[in-house]
């Protein structure tokens, strides 16, 4: 079996995939597949990156009813579903003040600054999930090269737009927030509005290309 059910409490169900299965974009695949034939019962959807929170009302639907079409859904090739998702460009100041680990970035993967550049903005990104703080996108994926863990120690407070990398994935820090991800660069696209509709600007399945001021 390619993903399996936990029950979360009264009224929610975890669909959880092998992190490769999850990689390529399994969570999302199904969400988009629930949100076009959507489930009796059903009121919410949240991806993750391994997992897809699936909520709905105990008094309409249940468990039983549920988990048949999710695993089902858990079995499905996920490329086939994936969703087309908005597209994003986001202009970024690689480097210097903007991104002061790009040059330990480039040490620690053997490349120089402008081709971790070169690398970031020729991939498409896509929205896995919105997290950590509200409107904070995490996407995915990058190319090996650029896959880094986390700092050892974290940042107190990281700038507002700030773009960072860590585990494969790039993230955008919508507000100043600690973070212990490597910062290379920033942006002034605004990420998080309260009073826009949605709050975030970035949803799960849009896809992101950077482009390098």
């Amino acid at each position: 079996m390619s993903g399996w059910i936990d029950l979360m409490g009264e009224a929610a169900l975890l669909v959880r995939w092998p992190a490769t299965i999850a990689a390529a974009g399994a969570p999302l695949a199904a969400m988009a597949v629930l949100q076009r034939d959507p489930l009796p019962g059903v009121i919410d959807l949240v991806p993750a990156i391994d997992s897809l929170l699936v909520c709905f009302d105990p008094l309409t639907t249940d468990y039983e009813r549920l988990s048949a079409r999710l695993t089902e859904l858990a079995r499905q090739p996920p490329l086939a579903a994936l969703p087309a998702g908005r597209e994003f460009v986001i202009p970024v100041r690689y480097g210097g003040e903007d991104g002061p680990d790009l040059v330990e970035v480039a040490e620690r993967t053997g490349l120089t600054p402008a081709e971790v550049i070169s690398l970031h903005t020729a991939t498409e990104q896509r929205v896995i999930m919105i997290g950590f703080a509200p409107g904070y996108p995490y996407l995915g994926w990058l190319p090996p090269l650029l896959h880094l863990p986390r700092r050892a120690t974290p940042r107190v407070a990281v700038p507002a737009g700030s773009v960072a990398i860590a585990a494969g994935m790039t993230g955008i820090y919508p507000t100043t927030l600690p973070g212990g991800w490597h910062l290379i660069g920033r942006t002034t696209v605004q990420l998080f509005d309260p009073a826009a509709d949605p709050p975030a600007l970035l949803q799960p399945g849009d896809r992101v290309r950077f482009v390098a001021l």
